[in-house]
């Protein structure tokens, strides 16, 4: 094993982010990672919010190294495991789709990918081969592969790939911080859109239910979601309901879709579905529609190596499991408002704070240059990831977003710890947040009145 304490900018290994370098871990447990220097890091947003039940979880551990013994992969085209069927069984009690079947991947983007490719396959059961579209929303996020690109709205990560991409048809995202919902109904430029490119052509709508990464917790009015359903069932379109990182009781619910009562006809989860132990996904919807496709298709025209993994559905159910014995989707549930009201005391009256908005242990701070306009910093400034930065040396991380005021410019920080966390180490998460915060704009505020932000 390795004795450095931090990974080398021109080292081996290809890292996303390519100009900075990165400590050295050296275990983790609970809401806490250590690194191999022996700092200490509360894990303020489970990374990219991927950490359900808190690292180090020995039941998980336990649950993935029986499976390993027994057998760690088999081809699903040949083969099954128990496992693989427990968690299926276990998962369709918690999902808000009837007769739930799930196909398991390794990813969001490969869950998202699949989703499409499902939609299509259900038109083309039911007789509506022309329908192949897929409608989405602007400044969305639904993962990096081309096809879930395609139906994403992230202006800085689909522009390299423009030539490559199927571009699908986009509608305005709710964001009631900036566009004011009664002032439009959002639902029905849905409508409009199916309406313009015909329906016979329109396979599907995908959109989170409360906005993620890109947004940053923007939760749409209480009438916009039914209204999407009553649309979609007009006119023969699936509603695709995006929970990859609002699933597993983020939100203080299941499903962030549940805080409308709404029903999808395919959801797909990632991230806190396997807690981070393992790359894990799953698609799912209703037993019927995968009736449809093997009466008039034959099969599902899609797969993956690693589908179905047996490894990955004890960790997953493992993480299940846990979630329902300790209570964690009501732990989250409590601990929202709790969360809340420190975020609010710490920066409300903060002159920079434009917003702070979220729902269970899903939150998200957004700055301005003035409250007022709600004019954002400048990109260049990288505001948000310097606050990353900053509370990354203070023992504090957090996830940051840049782009939710226009494609390019405004600065989100976003925070989604473990799902166990306390309400002591909620507040200890907000005051290191806070010191970074301050620190960070009053820098920030020197360079602009300096001129010397472009």
């Amino acid at each position: 094993m390795s004795d450095k304490l931090y990974s080398h900018p021109d080292g081996s290994v290809f890292y996303r982010k390519l100009k900075h370098k990165r400590p050295m871990i050296s275990h983790a447990h609970g809401v806490y990672i250590y690194d191999k220097s022996g700092k200490r890091y509360l894990d303020g947003s489970g990374g990219p919010l991927a950490i359900s039940v808190g690292h180090g979880r020995a039941e998980v551990v336990e649950a993935m190294a029986r499976q390993a013994q027994a057998a760690a992969f088999v081809h699903p085209v040949t083969f099954t495991a128990a496992v693989v069927e427990e968690y299926a069984a276990a998962l369709a009690e918690v999902v808000p789709v009837p007769r739930a079947r799930s196909f398991f991947l390794s990813s969001g983007s490969e869950v998202v990918e699949g989703a499409l490719k499902l939609a299509r396959q259900v038109q083309m059961a039911r007789g509506e081969a022309g329908r192949y579209m897929v409608i989405c929303r602007s400044l969305s996020y639904h993962g990096t592969t081309l096809g879930a690109m395609s139906v994403s709205g992230r202006t800085s990560l689909r522009t390299p790939y423009m030539g490559m991409l199927q571009n699908m048809p986009h509608i305005r995202h709710p964001y009631p911080y900036r566009f004011d919902p009664r002032g439009e109904n959002l639902a029905d430029r849905l409508e409009e859109t199916i309406l313009a490119y015909g329906p016979e052509n329109v396979a599907g709508f995908i959109a989170e239910p409360i906005s993620g990464s890109s947004l940053g917790a923007a939760a749409p009015p209480p009438d916009y979601w039914p209204r999407i359903r009553e649309i979609c069932d007009q006119y023969g379109v699936l509603l695709i309901i995006d929970e990859v990182l609002t699933g597993m009781g983020r939100t203080g619910r299941w499903w962030g879709i549940d805080h409308w009562q709404v029903q999808p006809d395919i959801l797909v989860s990632s991230k806190g579905i396997a807690g981070g132990y393992v790359p894990f996904g799953a698609i799912v919807t209703a037993h019927e529609k995968v009736q449809d496709i093997a009466d008039a298709l034959g099969d599902f025209n899609h797969g993956g190596t690693f589908s179905h993994h047996a490894v990955g559905a004890a960790a997953a159910l493992a993480v299940l499991r846990i979630i329902q014995q300790e209570g964690l989707v009501e732990n989250a549930a409590r601990l929202g408002p709790v969360l809340k009201q420190e975020l609010r005391q710490a920066f409300a009256d903060h002159p920079y704070v434009g917003d702070i908005r979220g729902r269970g242990l899903f939150w998200a701070l957004e700055f301005v240059q003035d409250r007022e306009t709600k004019e954002p910093f400048p990109a260049s400034l990288g505001l948000a990831w310097r606050i990353r930065q900053r509370a990354l040396e203070k023992g504090l991380i957090v996830y940051w977003s840049q782009g939710c005021a226009d494609g390019q410019n405004g600065d989100l920080i976003l925070l989604g710890p473990p799902l166990i966390i306390t309400e002591e180490q909620l507040a200890e998460l907000v005051a290191l947040l806070r010191e970074a915060v301050v620190e960070v704009l009053a820098e920030v505020e020197g360079e602009v009145r300096l001129g010397q932000a472009v």
